[in-house]
């Protein structure tokens, strides 16, 4: 029987600190009728499981608890929960986050009046567990909404916002033989592009409505030579499916900047600011295979208006030599870390 909404949650040892709860709690209370939550727990080894258990025993009917036999991160789990979705509509929660009551509700419902295949809205940032507004980011802008044309698409393709802050269409994710990447981190990045490009009409609601907890366990605050190469195969998936579906030459200037950002520069600063010691061999080949796919990527007009010229300008430097930039960057930190520590003793 087909159901209004699935709502599939990825889990993994989220069962201290009660973070595991409080996301299920803003689920389960959703204002929307006629909905189900799918819950993956992706071979924990605490107790999570055992809570997501309690939960399908509380909600019968509404609440799945599904484990995976294997650690499948996160792309594995979401694609254990398509497998099982019966909803019209298809959101994606992370298993440490939250959302309002009205959140579903909210998105579906513009979605159903305007005709929209995929709804979003804006969020929090906070460090606490509670729903007090923290730190509100735009996930997408005005302009980028309705039917959806090419200057629309060219929009979104650079400026895609969070995944888990929209809602789809069965079509969209489920009804199309793509699946997220198993077994690495950063899976959406690989399928955003083709999502976007297969929605119709996005609508956007400028209200935050869903929580995004920082923590130092985070994906984003975790740094390992594992988690960037996980974020370069991502890159490499993302450019792997525009070419599979045909859409690399007509978005070249978009999909080259999404790829310059995710694959190269964001890896390349995250990992000499948090990886230790650094390996020539990892920087050098991360350069080289850059060059390789996009050997103009300089020039590209996205990445000269919005990255940072201190990046650009240490890119650049990288580019040429790999050796004389690691030197150079360990100089530069050495440095800032020494006048920081400085100024901290002064202020005492």
């Amino acid at each position: 029987m087909m159901l209004k909404l699935s709502i599939i949650v990825p889990v993994y040892n989220m069962a201290a600190e009660g973070k595991l709860e409080y996301c299920l709690e803003s689920l389960v209370h959703q204002t929307i009728a006629d909905y189900e939550i799918i819950a993956v727990d992706d071979c924990s080894t605490d107790n999570s499981m055992e809570i997501l258990s309690a939960y399908e025993k509380r909600y019968p009917g509404k609440f799945h608890a599904v484990h995976s036999p294997a650690n499948r991160k996160q792309g594995g789990a979401k694609n254990i929960g398509m497998g099982l979705a019966r909803g019209e509509w298809i959101g994606f929660i992370d298993s440490d986050d939250w959302v309002t009551p009205d959140f579903y509700e909210k998105l579906i419902r513009k979605g159903e009046e305007s005709g929209a295949d995929m709804v979003g809205c804006d969020y929090h940032l906070t460090n606490e567990h509670s729903m007090k507004i923290g730190q509100v980011v735009h996930n997408n802008k005005k302009e980028q909404t309705g039917v959806l044309n090419e200057e629309k698409y060219r929009s979104l393709l650079v400026d895609s916002g969070s995944l888990v802050v929209k809602v789809y269409r069965r079509e969209i994710v489920i009804d199309h033989p793509g699946r997220f990447p198993e077994g690495i981190f950063y899976e959406d990045n690989a399928l955003a592009n083709s999502w976007m490009l297969r929605a119709k009409h996005f609508e956007y609601i400028e209200e935050p409505l869903y929580y995004y907890y920082q923590h130092d366990t985070s994906t984003v605050h975790t740094i390992t030579q594992k988690r960037c190469e996980d974020r370069m195969e991502a890159g490499r998936l993302m450019l792997e499916e525009a070419r599979k579906y045909d859409y690399l030459d007509k978005y070249r200037a978009e999909i080259e900047f999404s790829f310059t950002v995710l694959f190269y520069i964001n890896t390349l600063f995250t990992y000499m600011q948090g990886v230790r010691p650094v390996k020539y061999g990892f920087v050098k080949k991360l350069g080289d295979e850059m060059k390789r796919c996009f050997p103009n990527f300089q020039d590209n007009p996205y990445y000269r208006e919005r990255v940072h010229a201190e990046e650009k300008k240490l890119a650049a430097m990288q580019m040429r030599s790999t050796a004389w930039f690691i030197l150079y960057y360990k100089l530069l930190w050495g440095y800032r870390n020494f006048r920081k520590k400085t100024s901290e003793r002064e202020s005492i």
